[in-house]
Protein backbone atom coordinates (compact mmCIF):
# COMPACT_ATOMS: atom_id res chain seq x y z
CA UNK A 1 0.00 0.00 0.00
CA UNK A 2 2.70 2.82 0.79
CA UNK A 3 4.24 2.30 -2.62
CA UNK A 4 0.77 2.84 -3.84
CA UNK A 5 -0.24 5.77 -2.26
CA UNK A 6 3.42 7.23 -3.96
CA UNK A 7 2.81 5.85 -6.90
CA UNK A 8 -0.78 7.98 -7.12
CA UNK A 9 0.91 11.17 -5.35
CA UNK A 10 3.25 11.12 -8.35
CA UNK A 11 0.98 10.59 -10.77
CA UNK A 12 -1.25 13.22 -9.32
CA UNK A 13 1.20 15.87 -9.41
CA UNK A 14 2.70 15.26 -12.68
CA UNK A 15 -1.10 15.09 -13.76
CA UNK A 16 -1.83 18.52 -12.28
CA UNK A 17 1.13 20.10 -14.25
CA UNK A 18 0.18 19.01 -17.60
CA UNK A 19 -3.81 18.06 -17.62
CA UNK A 20 -5.16 21.34 -17.36
CA UNK A 21 -3.38 22.83 -19.78
CA UNK A 22 -4.27 20.84 -22.63
CA UNK A 23 -7.91 20.02 -21.31
CA UNK A 24 -8.58 23.73 -21.59
CA UNK A 25 -9.05 23.69 -17.65
CA UNK A 26 -6.44 26.52 -17.11
CA UNK A 27 -8.44 28.92 -19.97
CA UNK A 28 -11.37 28.20 -18.26
CA UNK A 29 -10.08 28.74 -14.57
CA UNK A 30 -8.12 32.05 -15.61
CA UNK A 31 -11.24 33.51 -17.36
CA UNK A 32 -13.17 33.19 -14.40
CA UNK A 33 -10.60 33.89 -11.85
CA UNK A 34 -8.01 36.28 -13.54
CA UNK A 35 -4.70 35.50 -14.17
CA UNK A 36 -3.65 36.16 -10.17
CA UNK A 37 -6.28 34.11 -8.72
CA UNK A 38 -5.81 31.05 -11.24
CA UNK A 39 -1.70 31.31 -10.02
CA UNK A 40 -2.65 31.30 -6.16
CA UNK A 41 -5.07 28.10 -7.28
CA UNK A 42 -2.47 26.63 -8.71
CA UNK A 43 0.32 27.40 -6.34
CA UNK A 44 -1.63 26.08 -3.58
CA UNK A 45 -2.81 22.87 -4.87
CA UNK A 46 0.75 22.24 -6.25
CA UNK A 47 2.21 22.99 -2.35
CA UNK A 48 0.00 20.68 -1.09
CA UNK A 49 0.36 17.83 -3.92
CA UNK A 50 4.13 17.91 -3.16
CA UNK A 51 3.61 17.61 0.74
CA UNK A 52 1.51 14.42 -0.76
CA UNK A 53 4.22 13.36 -2.78
CA UNK A 54 7.16 13.99 -0.04
CA UNK A 55 5.20 12.51 3.00
CA UNK A 56 4.07 9.18 0.33
CA UNK A 57 7.87 8.90 -0.37
CA UNK A 58 8.80 9.10 3.22
CA UNK A 59 6.19 6.42 4.10
CA UNK A 60 7.48 4.09 1.44
CA UNK A 61 9.49 0.89 2.31
CA UNK A 62 13.29 1.50 2.25
CA UNK A 63 15.41 0.49 -0.56
CA UNK A 64 19.04 1.79 -0.12
CA UNK A 65 20.76 2.44 -3.03
CA UNK A 66 24.08 4.61 -2.22
CA UNK A 67 25.07 5.99 1.21
CA UNK A 68 24.34 9.79 1.44
CA UNK A 69 27.44 11.66 3.72
CA UNK A 70 27.78 15.16 5.02
CA UNK A 71 29.15 16.77 1.94
CA UNK A 72 25.70 15.72 1.01
CA UNK A 73 23.93 17.61 3.44
CA UNK A 74 25.89 20.50 3.23
CA UNK A 75 25.20 20.45 -0.29
CA UNK A 76 21.37 20.53 0.53
CA UNK A 77 21.82 23.85 3.14
CA UNK A 78 23.68 25.48 0.57
CA UNK A 79 21.96 25.61 -2.45
CA UNK A 80 18.32 26.04 -0.81
CA UNK A 81 18.97 29.66 -0.15
CA UNK A 82 19.46 29.95 -3.59
CA UNK A 83 16.60 27.68 -4.49
CA UNK A 84 14.58 30.11 -2.51
CA UNK A 85 15.85 33.23 -3.98
CA UNK A 86 15.05 31.61 -7.81
CA UNK A 87 11.70 31.57 -6.77
CA UNK A 88 10.97 34.86 -5.17
CA UNK A 89 12.43 36.76 -8.45
CA UNK A 90 10.61 34.70 -10.85
CA UNK A 91 7.56 34.50 -9.51
CA UNK A 92 4.57 37.44 -10.92
CA UNK A 93 7.65 39.26 -11.93
CA UNK A 94 8.14 41.10 -15.66
CA UNK A 95 9.02 37.75 -17.84
CA UNK A 96 7.05 37.04 -20.67
CA UNK A 97 9.13 33.66 -20.89
CA UNK A 98 7.90 31.89 -18.00
CA UNK A 99 4.72 30.43 -16.66
CA UNK A 100 5.47 32.05 -13.39
CA UNK A 101 6.05 35.48 -15.00
CA UNK A 102 3.89 38.28 -16.29
CA UNK A 103 3.69 39.53 -19.89
CA UNK A 104 3.26 43.08 -19.13
CA UNK A 105 5.93 45.48 -17.60
CA UNK A 106 8.97 43.58 -19.26
CA UNK A 107 11.53 46.08 -20.94
CA UNK A 108 13.92 43.78 -23.20
CA UNK A 109 17.06 46.41 -22.22
CA UNK A 110 16.60 45.76 -18.40
CA UNK A 111 15.12 41.87 -18.48
CA UNK A 112 15.74 41.75 -14.68
CA UNK A 113 15.38 38.44 -13.68
CA UNK A 114 14.88 36.77 -17.36
CA UNK A 115 18.24 38.41 -17.63
CA UNK A 116 19.77 35.57 -15.18
CA UNK A 117 17.46 32.82 -16.73
CA UNK A 118 14.22 33.00 -18.69
CA UNK A 119 12.92 30.04 -16.37
CA UNK A 120 13.74 30.79 -12.52
CA UNK A 121 11.47 28.68 -11.06
CA UNK A 122 12.41 25.50 -13.14
CA UNK A 123 15.88 26.33 -12.36
CA UNK A 124 15.42 26.28 -9.02
CA UNK A 125 13.29 23.02 -9.24
CA UNK A 126 15.78 21.22 -10.82
CA UNK A 127 18.34 22.30 -7.76
CA UNK A 128 15.96 21.59 -5.75
CA UNK A 129 15.91 17.95 -6.78
CA UNK A 130 19.72 17.33 -7.50
CA UNK A 131 20.51 18.65 -4.14
CA UNK A 132 18.05 16.20 -2.50
CA UNK A 133 18.72 13.25 -5.17
CA UNK A 134 22.65 13.51 -3.68
CA UNK A 135 21.26 13.60 -0.54
CA UNK A 136 19.11 10.86 -0.48
CA UNK A 137 19.76 7.66 -1.36
CA UNK A 138 16.06 5.40 -1.10
CA UNK A 139 14.65 4.14 -3.89
CA UNK A 140 11.91 6.30 -3.53
CA UNK A 141 13.11 9.41 -2.66
CA UNK A 142 15.59 8.33 -6.18
CA UNK A 143 11.89 8.21 -7.85
CA UNK A 144 10.73 11.43 -6.54
CA UNK A 145 13.92 13.75 -6.49
CA UNK A 146 14.88 12.13 -10.62
CA UNK A 147 11.67 12.08 -11.42
CA UNK A 148 11.63 16.16 -10.42
CA UNK A 149 15.02 16.88 -11.94
CA UNK A 150 13.29 15.41 -15.78
CA UNK A 151 10.10 17.12 -14.99
CA UNK A 152 12.12 21.00 -14.68
CA UNK A 153 14.35 19.86 -17.65
CA UNK A 154 11.20 18.89 -20.08
CA UNK A 155 9.34 22.01 -18.87
CA UNK A 156 11.80 24.15 -19.52
CA UNK A 157 12.03 23.10 -23.60
CA UNK A 158 8.03 22.77 -23.31
CA UNK A 159 8.06 26.47 -22.00
CA UNK A 160 10.37 27.79 -23.96
CA UNK A 161 8.99 26.52 -27.73
CA UNK A 162 4.81 27.08 -26.14
CA UNK A 163 6.54 30.67 -26.09
CA UNK A 164 8.42 31.01 -29.09
CA UNK A 165 5.48 30.18 -31.20
CA UNK A 166 3.24 32.50 -29.82
CA UNK A 167 5.83 35.34 -31.04
CA UNK A 168 7.53 35.92 -34.57
CA UNK A 169 10.83 35.15 -34.65
CA UNK A 170 11.84 38.95 -35.07
CA UNK A 171 10.09 39.75 -31.79
CA UNK A 172 11.23 36.54 -30.15
CA UNK A 173 14.76 37.60 -31.34
CA UNK A 174 14.52 41.12 -30.10
CA UNK A 175 12.68 40.24 -26.73
CA UNK A 176 15.48 37.40 -25.80
CA UNK A 177 18.48 39.54 -26.99
CA UNK A 178 19.91 40.28 -23.48
CA UNK A 179 18.59 37.03 -21.62
CA UNK A 180 19.23 33.03 -21.74
CA UNK A 181 17.65 29.93 -20.74
CA UNK A 182 21.11 28.64 -18.68
CA UNK A 183 21.65 31.02 -15.60
CA UNK A 184 24.37 33.77 -16.37
CA UNK A 185 25.14 32.56 -19.75
CA UNK A 186 23.55 35.95 -21.28
CA UNK A 187 25.91 37.90 -18.86
CA UNK A 188 28.24 39.02 -22.20
CA UNK A 189 25.74 40.70 -23.34
CA UNK A 190 24.42 42.77 -20.48
CA UNK A 191 24.31 46.47 -20.15
CA UNK A 192 24.96 47.89 -16.57
CA UNK A 193 23.52 44.28 -15.83
CA UNK A 194 20.14 42.51 -15.41
CA UNK A 195 18.45 44.94 -13.45
CA UNK A 196 17.44 48.72 -13.47
CA UNK A 197 18.07 48.23 -9.40
CA UNK A 198 18.49 44.68 -7.91
CA UNK A 199 15.54 43.67 -6.27
CA UNK A 200 16.13 43.66 -2.70
CA UNK A 201 12.82 43.05 -1.49
CA UNK A 202 12.25 39.42 -2.98
CA UNK A 203 15.74 38.73 -2.41
CA UNK A 204 14.62 39.00 1.44
CA UNK A 205 11.20 37.82 0.33
CA UNK A 206 13.52 34.79 -0.56
CA UNK A 207 15.44 34.43 2.09
CA UNK A 208 12.73 34.59 4.42
CA UNK A 209 11.00 31.87 2.95
CA UNK A 210 14.27 29.49 3.33
CA UNK A 211 15.01 30.60 7.33
CA UNK A 212 10.94 29.44 7.86
CA UNK A 213 11.17 26.34 5.71
CA UNK A 214 14.55 25.57 7.46
CA UNK A 215 12.94 25.80 10.91
CA UNK A 216 9.94 23.91 9.67
CA UNK A 217 11.94 20.93 7.75
CA UNK A 218 11.78 18.76 10.67
CA UNK A 219 8.61 19.32 11.78
CA UNK A 220 6.70 19.06 8.06
CA UNK A 221 9.19 16.86 6.36
CA UNK A 222 10.52 14.60 9.49
CA UNK A 223 14.04 15.01 9.20
CA UNK A 224 16.19 17.71 10.28
CA UNK A 225 18.13 19.94 7.75
CA UNK A 226 21.17 20.27 9.67
CA UNK A 227 24.19 17.59 8.84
Amino acid sequence: MPWLEFTAAMILFLAAHRIPAMLGVKHALSAALGPRGYTVLFSAVSLLLLWWVIVAAAQAPYVQLWDHGAAARWGVNLLMPLVAVLVALGVGAPNPFAFEGRATGFDPDRPGVAGLTRQPLLWALLLWSLAHLWANGALAHVILFGSFAGFSLLGMRLVERRRAAMMSRAEWARLTARTALVPLAAAPRWRGGPYARLPWARVAIGLAAWAIGWHLHTAVIGVPPLP
